[in-house]
C-alpha cells in the first residue's frame, strides 16, 4: 500500500495540472466534457478534479456550466509577481542600508491598508522593535505617515476613519486635525519624518515610491542621536527610492 502512495498522489497532481492548463486555454470557460478530452482524462476523473479544483478556489464554475481559472491561482500568479519584483529591487536596499548604516524599510498601501513588503538589515543596521504592527501605526511613523501625506482627501479620510491614532510615546500625534494640518504643512518637502513617534530613542525618515499606480514609501530609522546627519541619509534615500519606483514598474 505504501509504495503505491507516492506515485499515486504524484499521477494526481499531474492530471490537476494537465486540466488546468486546458481550462486557461479557454478564457470564455469550457465544458468538463470538451476539458476532458483535451486534457486526455477520463470523464470521472475530470469531474472529481474539477469538484476538489473549484472547492480549493483554484477553479471557477460559471452560470452555464463552463469553468475557468479561479481566484486563488490569480492570487499565487499576484503573489509570485510581487516577489520578483521586490528581489529585482532588494540590492538597491540592502546598498541604502550600507551605505547610511540604518535599516530600510518599504511599505505599500494595499486594500486601504499601509503594510510592510520588506525590511532590509544587518549587524550595523538593526530594524526598529516593531512592537505594535505598522498596519495600526501609520499615524506615528514615517512610513505610514508619507503614505497618508500622498493619498487623496477621501483615502485619507476612510484610513483615519478607521484607525485609531494610539499614543505609542510622548510624541505620538494623538488628534487627528493636528496629523492632518503636519501631513498638508509637509507637502512641500520630499521627506516626511517622525521624532520618536514610534519608538523613543529612533527617528525615521522615508519618501513616496510607486509600484505602477500603487502607492508605497521607502524609509529609514536611525537612532535619534543621528538627527543632525539626517540630510546626508536624505542624499542617498531620495534617489534609492527613484531607482525603486523605476525597478517596481518595469513589466515582468
Amino acid at each position: 500500500m505504501g509504495a503505491q502512495d507516492g506515485p499515486t498522489l504524484i499521477t494526481s497532481v499531474q492530471r490537476a495540472f494537465r486540466l488546468m492548463e486546458a481550462v486557461g486555454a479557454h478564457e470564455g470557460g469550457a465544458p468538463a466534457k470538451q476539458l476532458a478530452r483535451e486534457a486526455g482524462l477520463p470523464l470521472a476523473t475530470t469531474y472529481h478534479l474539477l469538484r476538489t479544483l473549484v472547492h480549493d478556489g483554484y477553479l471557477r464554475k460559471l452560470d452555464d456550466g463552463g469553468f475557468v481559472i479561479g481566484d486563488k491561482l490569480h492570487t499565487l500568479h499576484v503573489g509570485s509577481r510581487s516577489q520578483a519584483l521586490l528581489t529585482r529591487i532588494r540590492p538597491a536596499l540592502a546598498a541604502l542600508r550600507d551605505e547610511v548604516s540604518a535599516a530600510a524599510y518599504l511599505t505599500f498601501y494595499e486594500d486601504g491598508e499601509i503594510r510592510v513588503a520588506e525590511i532590509v538589515d544587518g549587524p550595523r543596521a538593526p530594524r526598529v522593535d516593531l512592537w505594535v504592527g505598522f498596519e495600526d501605526a501609520g499615524h506615528a511613523t514615517a512610513l505610514g505617515k508619507c503614505v497618508l501625506r500622498e493619498l487623496d482627501d477621501e483615502s485619507r479620510s476612510d484610513y483615519l476613519s478607521r484607525h485609531s491614532l494610539a499614543d505609542l510615546t510622548p510624541r505620538t500625534i494623538t488628534h487627528r486635525s493636528e496629523l492632518v494640518q503636519r501631513l498638508d504643512s509637509s507637502r512641500d518637502g520630499p521627506a516626511v519624518m517622525d521624532l520618536e513617534e514610534y519608538a523613543l530613542g529612533t527617528v525615521c525618515v522615508a519618501v513616496p515610491v510607486y509600484s505602477g499606480y500603487t502607492l508605497g514609501s521607502l524609509g529609514v530609522s536611525v537612532r535619534a542621536d543621528r538627527l543632525s546627519r539626517i540630510d546626508q541619509v536624505l542624499a542617498r534615500l531620495i534617489p534609492t527610492a527613484s531607482r525603486v519606483t523605476r525597478g517596481l514598474s518595469l513589466t515582468i
